[in-house]
């Protein structure tokens, strides 16, 4: 397993989600991550973000632990729910508010 590969999971495992994004929470740089930021938000998710465009090793470590080409990624409990298309439907289910209880 590559160094690289180890951060990423560390990374996953160090909040209740973990979205691999472009941009930050606060200042997104696309709609896709902007959507699955305001989903974890409505769900009060404890996340943590890594910005892509900013840590290009961890968004090469991510597609590598996922086999995902596209972001953002978003982790639940350590667990890899897909991106924002995939959050948005478990959003509005109900699925993300009770995968983080």
């Amino acid at each position: 397993m590559s160094d690289v590969v180890k951060k990423v999971e560390e990374k996953i495992k160090s909040k209740d989600a973990v979205i691999f994004m472009k941009g930050t929470p606060s200042f997104p740089m696309c709609g896709f991550s902007a959507r699955a930021v305001e989903a974890l938000k409505a769900v009060d998710a404890d996340f943590d973000f890594v910005n892509i465009l900013e840590e290009a090793d961890m968004w090469e470590g991510v597609k590598q632990v996922t086999s995902w080409p596209t972001s953002p990624q978003i982790f639940v409990r350590g667990e890899f729910i897909g991106g924002c298309d995939i959050t948005l439907e478990m959003y509005e289910s109900g699925d993300l508010e009770k995968k983080l209880q």
